[in-house]
């Protein structure tokens, strides 16, 4: 379970740090903050596409090899992205990254599920989402902070390094595990969104997930706008992650105890104190430091708190496609992703209250949606 959440901390490292280089990523590529912002969304929107597919295409074959070559993909995709010298061929390293994490992080989610007994399934799930959490807590700032030290292409050359040493780890301690269920078509695999309440549930991960990344690609330039200095920029960032790793774990027993529904609508409801916090900071014209840290703090543990009992939602729906329906949540939370990073580069341009007001309003939504 530790090389597992190991593993999606390195992926969950190079999907979100962008947010932590992207000043001096668009200053050397000569480009804007949104335009250079928008390598989150090719990099999330290539894993929604990919990951169904990968899952079809991956099925048969040994865990083991999947997870490496996996992250094998990754570590190649960031050495290309840290050699980038234009905007495409950073674009086009960051889907090929997109491609390794949209086979790993689902294969180490049906792993984890697979090893536990159905009452334990929560707990394991966010012990491998802890990961990407830890990523968020740690694998960004600590980025951020390389890219201030050096610059943001030994950041990502840091990650290919470390996505390589994972995968020597897997190639010792994880033989012998199974593989993955025979191969099928992806027209047969998709027909598990047929299962009732399966898309309702993909569509509010989609919500969920798209209300916080419509401010997280630009959590440097909004942080600029709530009057936080320079310096406590990636500090803030710390918080955000250590409120998601917080999250992440407490959700994941909470699940168990009381089930999926009432831990979502508890994390949709801090998203939305979050986010209005943030608002009446802006209103305040000074810069409220404990204020933004608290909001900042329980952002970060709303956004992490949804992924676990959705995976545990999808898995009680239909237990024998659980491996596709964690690969298809995952395709929700990229999409979200995705969509949130558009959303949040149209409304950048009309400054921090037209982001804080977009990405609540879609809290505010998810929230509503379960109390139907």
């Amino acid at each position: 379970m530790a090389l597992l959440a190991l593993g999606t901390f390195t992926v969950g490292t190079d999907a979100f740090i962008v947010a932590s280089i992207l000043p001096g990523m668009a200053k050397t590529l000569d480009v804007t903050p949104t335009v250079a912002g928008q390598a989150v969304t090719v990099f999330a929107i290539t894993y929604a596409i990919a990951a169904p597919v990968l899952a079809a295409l991956t099925g048969a074959y040994s865990r083991r090899r999947v997870l490496i070559a996996a992250l094998l993909t990754l570590a190649t995709a960031n050495l290309a992205a840290a050699t980038a010298h234009d905007l495409g061929t950073l674009l086009a390293s960051r889907a090929l990254a997109a491609l390794g994490a949209a086979v790993y992080t689902p294969t180490a989610g049906a792993l984890a599920a697979s090893l536990y007994a159905p009452r334990y399934r929560g707990r394991a799930l966010s012990v491998v989402i802890g990961g990407l959490t830890l990523a968020t807590a740690l694998g960004v700032p600590l980025g951020g902070l390389l890219a201030h030290w050096l610059n943001w292409r030994a950041a990502l050359a840091v990650i290919s390094l470390l996505a390589l040493l994972v995968a020597a780890t897997h190639l010792h301690t994880l033989a012998g595990q199974p593989n993955n269920t025979a191969p099928a078509k992806l027209g047969e695999r998709l027909t598990a969104l047929r299962t009732p309440g399966v898309t309702s549930t993909l569509v509010l991960t989609v919500t969920g997930m798209a209300a916080s990344y419509t401010l997280y690609p630009y959590s440097l330039p909004l942080l600029h706008d709530l009057g936080i200095p320079a310096y406590l920029a990636n500090p803030m960032l710390f918080l955000y992650g250590a409120g998601a790793l917080v999250g992440n774990l407490f959700c994941g027993h909470a699940t168990d105890r009381w089930g999926p529904a009432r831990v979502l609508a508890a994390a949709y409801l801090a998203m939305c104190m979050a986010f209005g916090l943030m608002i009446a900071c802006l209103w305040m014209q000074t810069a409220q430091l404990t204020l933004t840290a608290i909001a900042v703090t329980l952002w970060g543990a709303s956004t992490w708190s949804q992924t676990p009992p959705q995976q545990h939602r999808l898995i009680a729906l239909s237990p024998d496609t659980g491996h596709l329906l964690i690969a298809l949540n995952a395709s929700a939370i990229y999409l979200g992703i995705g969509i949130g990073a558009v959303l949040g580069g149209l409304a950048i341009h009309a400054g921090a209250p037209a982001v804080l007001l977009t990405g609540l309003s879609l809290a505010l939504y998810a929230w509503l949606q379960t109390h139907r």
